[in-house]
């Protein structure tokens, strides 16, 4: 028999045939050629894989093959591209217009010819030549395939004799149409003499019948007969596997002995111990539960204990802890079901409670006497009250204590100024002032508001830096964990991957690190179960909610006292931050409030016109008084308010208005009753020049006995030079020092009194120009007429002016902001009409003299006597101006005018010689000529001071051409 089932054409040799060691090209990839499968019966060698590779008639009849291959025409027809397809493709036409037509070859086939196949038959001849050589050595199976062949067909004609009826899967002679089909009811009818003849049909359809069977039965046969070998090796398997079973089963048996006796004698004392155990550590968490909820059961009377003592904080810690405990290890059971809703109606009284104690603890804070200090009032009640308010989120506190401190400070000043006015008889300047700001004592107000408030904001730190510490030590945390799980997990994996179970991997003794860490943080966890004996006598267990609480840090703030933050505060970063601001603007509002008190007391004095009459030292001791309030509420607070600095302000501006037109006032009546006569210098005011000089603008104090025993200068004696004044610019000079000063004593009217000053001077500089060059003063005081000492006096007032105007510059310049050092050229402009009018007045003395020159040089005539009358006059004339102005201007100046003066007698002179035809020829008239102008020249340069003037007399000839 043949040991594989393969039919192919090409048999396979032993190894030890030649014809097989030729090697075939690996690479050369020959499709093998398909042979049918092998039907014929196979008698069994003792090969278990023949058993399953045998054919089957069963198996083969649902192979595929071609007569499977189904096409429905009219759908391979089909064009899919037709818009509208016909609904009716076969007609009657259809196919009468075919035409054979030639294939075109295709442009993408190589055209094949007998020299493509050269190579392959070059290497199959030799594969041919084998085949051919095995087919004569093997013996030929066509015959015994013949055979086979035609005893399939001779089954299948039988089959097919039998109908199809009885090959149907849902056959069965219950079905009546089945029934009828397989035995007709006319073969077994009887009646209407047919008998013999129904008879014979149903004897011959039981003969067909049994026919049918017959065939069955021989094709059954058959078909077991060709599987013979499969049902002898399936029998015998049966054999074995049942034996195989039986072993089995003795071994299971015997292991279940074994395992038994090893129960009993290892197992049995040590699960009984594990159990003993077990239940022991349940009775301890039934004891711990117990005495947790007899702890529960005592929450409300310590609460009401704790409030007893107002310890706000600690009670609410309790409620909380207790809440905690009754959702996590109490939750469900029965006894305590309507603990949790009593606890949170005494959590809301506890509120109010805080709430109302704040509100009486800030009366008494607001409303202690002014003479305590400046320490908190109560502090480690404010601190308890504060943490309570916070812990429960009223963040409304400060709006009540800003509440009684408005109400307070109203208070405080009105009771202030009431206490003061009823012990005054007569309210004068100096109780208004003490009234505004002295009784006020503003310090005494607000430092203790300051403190307190400072408490509360160092609490409000306190918990939010203990927010960030909690926030960070969180992510710290969290960062250790997941290093640790990502290592546990790479340890975990590692030992899946080597085969090992976890359980063992991470035995007594053998435990990695991570997971002894793990052990450690698992045993000292609150929730770690007691291991010895002795543990049920130990102090209760806590869990993870009461001991959460208990986890505090500690701080202390600035009064000293030390406090416990929790960690259940539930107030975010923002939160704390806009109450931490919330606190510094009540500081503010606190500053406010007193400034506006105090601006609105002294509106109501300013509305009667109280503040206008007071004078300067008055005003400037009021505003210094305003801004040492201003600065002692800004060093407290931390922050400038700006209502009483604005009234300050608008004040000091109506102040600067009326010490303006005053002084102007008294300056326009000093200047219309100014005689412009020189006067007398009082020691005072040479005291103040003295002092101007050493730097010091300012006004001298009166000195006490000194000044009556000193007389009065005739001159005023600045830095060496002597100026004769008039006494309107001794008094103007006072003005300016007190503008000066005023500046000094209120730096923020700076601007204004510079604007106000530069208009003074103006002032000055154009009243004086009408009185004196405009000849004003002939009309307002009544002089006869203006001169040449009047002029004198008045340019000399002027220097005096001018030489201040630099000082005050400086002065000015020190204490205005570098922004507005552009106002300083007020000065400048003020300085240059000053030397105008200087110099109009210097004008102004040439041209009297000039007049008296072209008067009397008009008339003069070159003869007898010398001098003549003419020249008399002029020198006469002239030592009346030296007389005049000599001791009032300074040498340099009379000089300076005096060559003026004699440029403008040389240029009459020379006009009048060219008149009268009188030239430098040595001749009579040159030499009566030459005697007058020499009898001028020496009574000119006899005057004192002029002794040296170069008068050069010879330009009066014209040159000779």
């Amino acid at each position: 028999m043949a040991s594989s089932h393969s039919s192919s054409p090409v048999p396979q040799g032993s190894s030890s045939d030649v014809f097989f060691k030729i090697e075939v090209d690996p690479s050369k990839h020959i499709r093998p050629v398909p042979s049918l499968p092998d039907v014929c019966p196979k008698e069994p060698t003792g090969d278990s894989h023949s058993l399953y590779v045998a054919p089957s008639l069963v198996t083969d009849q649902h192979r595929w093959t071609v007569y499977h291959s189904k096409v429905n025409l009219p759908a391979a027809l089909n064009d899919p591209r037709l818009a509208k397809r016909e609904s009716d493709f076969f007609t009657k036409t259809w196919g009468l217009n075919f035409v054979d037509t030639e294939v075109i070859p295709s442009f993408y086939l190589p055209q094949i010819s007998k020299e493509h196949f050269t190579v392959y038959q070059q290497e199959i001849s030799q594969r041919e030549k084998i085949h051919e050589r095995c087919k004569n050595i093997c013996p030929p199976k066509d015959t015994f395939e013949r055979t086979l062949l035609h005893t399939h067909d001779k089954s299948r004609t039988d089959l097919e004799q039998v109908p199809k009826i009885f090959m149907k899967p849902d056959f069965a002679l219950d079905d009546s149409l089945t029934f009828n089909s397989v035995l007709p009811w006319s073969h077994f009818n009887t009646a209407g003499g047919k008998g013999n003849r129904d008879a014979a049909s149903s004897k011959l359809l039981q003969e067909k019948l049994s026919h049918y069977l017959d065939i069955v039965e021989v094709n059954i046969a058959h078909q077991i007969s060709l599987r013979s070998e499969a049902f002898f090796h399936a029998m015998t398997s049966q054999h074995e596997l049942q034996d195989y079973l039986k072993k089995t089963s003795q071994a299971v048996k015997m292991l279940r002995d074994k395992i038994a006796q090893i129960d009993k004698v290892m197992c049995e004392g040590s699960l009984h111990i594990l159990r003993l155990a077990l239940t022991r550590n349940n009775c301890v968490k039934v004891y711990n539960k117990l005495k947790l909820m007899a702890t529960v059961h005592q929450t409300q009377p310590t609460v009401q204990v704790l409030l007893s003592t107002s310890e706000f904080v600690g009670a609410l810690d309790l409620i909380a802890t207790t809440q905690e405990v009754l959702q996590q290890e109490l939750q469900g059971i029965h006894s305590f079901r309507h603990l949790g809703s009593q606890l949170c109606e005494l959590e809301k009284l506890i509120d109010k409670m805080m709430i109302a104690e704040f509100s009486t603890y800030s009366h008494s804070d607001l409303n202690r006497p002014l003479e305590d200090d400046c320490q908190v009032l109560e502090e480690e009640r404010l601190v308890s009250l504060v943490f309570g308010l916070l812990k429960q989120r009223k963040l409304n506190f400060l709006e009540i204590y800003g509440e009684k401190m408005i109400i307070t400070a109203k208070n405080i000043i009105k009771q202030c100024v009431i206490n003061k006015v009823s012990q005054t008889e007569e309210i004068d300047t100096d109780v208004v002032v003490k009234i505004l700001f002295w009784e006020l004592r503003v310090r005494d107000i607000l430092c203790p508001l300051k403190a307190t408030l400072n408490i509360i904001h160092s609490v409000v730190l306190s918990v939010l830096d203990k927010n960030q510490r909690t926030r960070e030590l969180e992510e710290i945390s969290q960062q250790k964990n997941a290093a640790k799980d990502n290592s546990l997990d790479t340890e975990v994996a590692y030992l899946i991957h080597e085969g090992m179970f976890i359980s063992d991997a991470f035995g007594e003794g053998e435990l990695t690190p991570i997971a002894v860490d793990t052990t450690s943080q698992r045993n000292a966890s609150p929730n770690s179960e007691p291991c010895s004996s002795d543990s049920v006598s130990e102090p209760e267990c806590t869990t993870d909610s009461s001991s959460s609480k208990e986890h505090t840090s500690s701080s202390a703030i600035p009064g000293g006292v030390d406090i416990m933050v929790s960690e259940d505060m539930k107030l975010t970063d923002s939160e704390l931050g806009k109450l931490a601001n919330n606190i510094q603007e009540l500081l503010y509002s606190a500053s406010d409030i007193c400034h506006d008190r105090a601006v609105k007391f002294l509106m109501s004095r300013a509305k009667d016109g109280f503040l206008e009459k007071l004078n300067s030292m008055e005003f400037i001791t009021l505003s210094r008084l305003m801004e040492t309030f201003i600065l002692d509420t800004e060093q407290i607070c931390g922050r400038k308010s700006m209502s009483l600095l604005g009234a300050l302000q608008s004040q000091a501006n109506k102040f600067v208005n009326r010490f303006h037109e005053e002084r102007k006032t008294k300056l326009s009546l000093l200047l219309d009753n100014e005689r412009w006569k020189q006067a007398d210098v009082p020691a005072e005011f040479q005291d103040l020049v003295d002092s101007i000089s050493d730097g010091k603008i300012a006004l001298p104090e009166k000195k006490s006995g000194t000044t009556e025993e000193r007389k009065p200068a005739e001159v005023l004696i600045v830095e060496g030079q002597q100026y004769a004044v008039v006494g309107t610019v001794l008094l103007l000079i006072r003005i300016i020092l007190e503008y000066c000063q005023c500046v000094d004593n209120i730096p923020s009217v700076t601007t204004d009194m510079l604007t106000r000053l530069s208009d003074l001077l103006k002032y000055f500089n154009s009243r004086s120009c009408q009185l004196v060059l405009g000849a004003g003063a002939l009309q307002v005081v009544g002089l006869k007429t203006i001169t040449t000492k009047n002029l004198a006096l008045s340019s000399r007032c002027l220097q005096l002016i001018v030489h201040y105007i630099p000082v005050i510059r400086a002065h000015f310049e020190a204490r205005l902001p570098p922004k507005q050092y552009s106002m300083l050229r007020h000065f400048d402009h003020i300085t240059k009409d000053y030397h105008d009018h200087i110099a109009e007045i210097s004008a102004k003395l040439v041209a009297i003299m000039d007049s008296l020159f072209d008067k009397l040089l008009s008339k003069y005539e070159v003869k007898a006597p010398v001098p003549s009358a003419c020249f008399r006059n002029i020198c006469k004339q002239m030592t009346k101006m030296h007389e005049a102005i000599f001791d009032l201007l300074p040498e340099e100046q009379t000089q300076m005018l005096f060559l003026r003066i004699n440029a403008s007698y040389k240029l009459h002179l020379k006009k009048q010689l060219s008149h009268l035809n009188v030239i430098n020829d040595g001749g009579p008239q040159n030499g009566l000529v030459t005697a007058d102008v020499a009898f001028y020249t020496g009574n000119l340069q006899a005057l004192k001071g002029l002794k040296d003037l170069d008068l050069n007399m010879a330009e009066i000839w014209e040159q000779k051409r």
